[in-house]
């Protein structure tokens, strides 16, 4: 059960609260995210993220900002993706109030100082070169840029060590002053707290905010005939692989479809890729599937990291197990499958983090809230057959991308192998 007060200001505000707990959550999202960058500016959002905990007027220092909380027992974090922003806090339930003080503090009144920005652009750039010397990550990143080529979509939401280098104060403060609006911002708290205490703390610590302009928008993306392959020649002990299919967007209904299909194909130790590729054939040590939903776009991608002259033989038994998914799936897979979302989803919400995750992520990408309830009767209502036809829509030969990142000398040949 969630309640939601929309202030003056724009500000949403949405409370769940869940007196059988000790703790309070506090989430602050912002619709900005790294599909709103310019090629220029790319790495922006999640820059303004790192300096939003180097320091406040009234915190003065990034030790100042972790101790108001670490020092209570609490948790302080943040998180930038390609459509949101996320600043957000876990604490002891009598601890709320300071708690959303900081966190409002930090999107409000962050400094943005010169020596800030210039340590914090160090700090990323090794952040960045981190990413890039880790071929689980490398792999993930070519297969996105596979699959939303030259788009915002398909560019590392901390951008690149040359992005994040010419990016000045200037670029810093005019982002904010666009995506940091309280007409693009959802609060959402969670836990040992009542919705009238909630809502009048969030008043007097965000009620005067009044910026008032957003002005950026997103790129939209409409799928184009692209690359199929990107090989990264690395020496590496394993080949990574991630062989990907566009999918649907986050307002398409059939993504709880979808949704489904991935559990069975490649979520938990019971999905078909486990058993088959890990347990039966031994290619496999970590194999996994995994789902985006975007605005206007989506994609189903797998991952797997295999011996590298076990490479092609790896790939075919990834693309067998799509093609099955053409067929509709024995009847008690798939209420296996059902109970598996169900009671994940179910276990998610006994945490109040999860739980103000949960309201505020929908708030802000999608304008509404499905209820926990709402979601298990879409699973429940889910057939074999949608499933089935769905994968035969999706699931084409023309629309498979690969990506590689190994001891690799066969590009050309790896592009013959993607027919499902």
């Amino acid at each position: 059960m969630y309640q939601k007060v929309t202030l003056d200001n724009g500000l949403k505000i949405i409370t769940s609260p869940m007196p059988h707990t000790r703790s309070v959550s506090v989430c602050i999202y912002l619709g900005a995210g790294s599909r709103y960058e310019s090629d220029a500016e790319a790495g922006v959002s999640h820059f303004i993220e790192h300096l939003c905990f180097r320091g406040t007027e009234k915190r003065h220092s990034a030790k100042d900002i972790s101790t108001a909380i670490e020092g209570l027992g609490g948790i302080l974090n943040g998180g930038t993706d390609k459509e949101l922003t996320v600043y957000w806090c876990k604490v002891a339930m009598h601890h709320f109030p300071l708690a959303l003080d900081v966190l409002a503090d930090m999107v409000l009144n962050s400094r943005i100082e010169s020596r800030d920005l210039e340590r914090e652009r160090k700090v990323i750039i090794e952040e960045i070169g981190m990413s890039r010397d880790s071929p689980h990550q490398l792999v993930g990143m070519l297969i996105d840029e596979l699959l939303w080529p030259k788009h915002p979509l398909g560019r590392d939401v901390a951008g690149s060590k040359e992005s994040v280098a010419g990016i000045d104060r200037q670029q810093v403060l005019d982002f904010i002053a666009c995506e940091y609006t309280p007409q693009n911002t959802v609060v959402s708290i969670a836990g040992n707290v009542s919705h009238d205490v909630a809502i009048e703390n969030v008043g007097k610590t965000l009620g005067g905010w009044t910026n008032k302009h957003r002005c950026l928008t997103y790129l939209p993306y409409e799928e184009t005939v692209n690359p199929q392959v990107r090989v990264e020649v690395r020496d590496t002990e394993q080949s990574h692989l991630c062989l990907a299919l566009p999918g649907v967007s986050l307002l398409d209904p059939r993504r709880f479809t979808l949704d489904l299909l991935n559990v069975i194909l490649g979520e938990g130790m019971s999905s078909r890729l486990f058993l088959e590729v890990r347990d039966r054939l031994g290619l496999a040590y970590n194999i996994h599937s995994y789902l985006d939903h975007f605005h206007d776009s989506g994609a189903l991608t797998v991952y797997a990291g295999v011996e590298p002259k076990n490479l092609a033989v790896g790939i075919e038994a990834v693309l067998k197990q799509l093609a099955c998914l053409k067929e509709p799936v024995p009847q008690e897979e798939l209420t296996k499958a059902k109970e598996l979302s169900k009671g994940r989803l179910s276990l998610r919400m006994e945490d109040s983090r999860s739980v103000a995750g949960w309201t505020g992520g929908q708030e802000i990408l999608n304008g509404s809230i499905l209820t926990v309830e709402e979601v298990v009767n879409r699973i429940d209502a889910i057939t074999a057959e949608d499933m089935a036809e769905l994968a035969r829509e999706l699931f084409v030969s023309e629309r498979l991308r690969l990506s590689v990142v190994g001891p690799v000398k066969t590009e050309c040949k790896l592009a013959d192998l993607l027919e499902i």
